[in-house]
């Protein structure tokens, strides 16, 4: 049986819903002490890579993994054996089977897809959604985005403690972690690298790039469905998903790949 993803509020998410008593609370005071946080200690981007494998170790061991014989591991490995490295940063992949329809890709190149993303995505489609994912981690919005996470979110007392040397984290600290690589907001111009540059690492790969363009149609019409948060993460309106859908037919169109028929999906 499918589950849900695992995930940590965060302390925002906390603050967030505190009772109105305490809307008198001075948030520029609070950004003002985090700034003075962050300036008191520095992060390598070996104890970087460090914090990084932690995060997806956990976020791997407290989701469903299918075992190498189960069919979404099959077919998720057959997509993706040739597919070895983004920039130089080397991939991996893991299926959680899971019920939210999401996927998402890491500063070290590990890529995480959601069953449920694969039960309604063809192979094509699926594989223009990884190709946007790691569209991220070569151009490293994922690696900027997780090092904000970081140096100010739930782990920044323990990393600012540590004096140097990396921290032990709680899994609540790596719970919120994890959280915020599945849940990583990008601007719309990080969004639109991403597209040409996952269009980029797929068309080095061999993959037809029209697989992108079928995957954000999929999703765009798929908009208002609950368990897909994969959908508001990656659109964040309408007229610029439209135009999104557009430039990147374009291009296909222009660079002479033929858009493939829809397939069935499959395990």
């Amino acid at each position: 049986m499918k589950r849900l993803f695992i995930t940590v509020l965060s302390a925002a998410a906390l603050l967030l819903a505190a009772p109105a008593a305490s809307a008198q609370f001075n948030l520029n005071k609070a950004i003002g002490a985090a700034k003075k946080g962050v300036q008191a200690f520095t992060l390598t981007d070996e104890q970087m890579a460090a914090y990084v494998k932690e995060s997806v170790d956990w976020m791997d061991k407290n989701n469903k993994v299918p075992g190498e014989d189960d069919p979404y591991t099959k077919r998720l490995r057959k997509l993706t054996s040739n597919l070895k490295d983004a920039d130089g940063i080397p991939l991996n992949f893991k299926v959680y089977d899971v019920i939210d329809i999401n996927a998402f890709a890491c500063p070290d190149g590990s890529v995480r897809v959601f069953s449920s993303l694969m039960d309604i995505m063809d192979d094509n489609e699926l594989l223009g959604v990884i190709g946007h994912e790691i569209g991220h981690v070569a151009k490293r919005h994922s690696k900027n985005a997780f090092k904000t996470q970081l140096m100010t979110g739930a782990a920044k007392d323990a990393l600012s403690s540590a004096g140097g040397t990396v921290a032990k984290l709680t899994d609540s600290q790596l719970g919120t972690l994890g959280e915020g690589l599945i849940n990583a907001k990008y601007s719309q111009k990080q969004e639109n690298e991403a597209d040409d540059s996952g269009y980029d690492f797929l068309v080095a790969n061999g993959i037809n790039p029209w697989g992108m363009v079928m995957a954000f149609e999929k999703l765009q019409s798929m908009e208002g469905n609950a368990s897909a948060n994969y959908i508001q993460k990656m659109f964040s309106s309408h007229p610029e998903t439209a135009k999104r859908i557009k430039r990147m037919s374009e291009r296909a169109a222009k660079d002479g790949y033929t858009r493939p028929e829809p397939t069935a999906t499959s395990k």
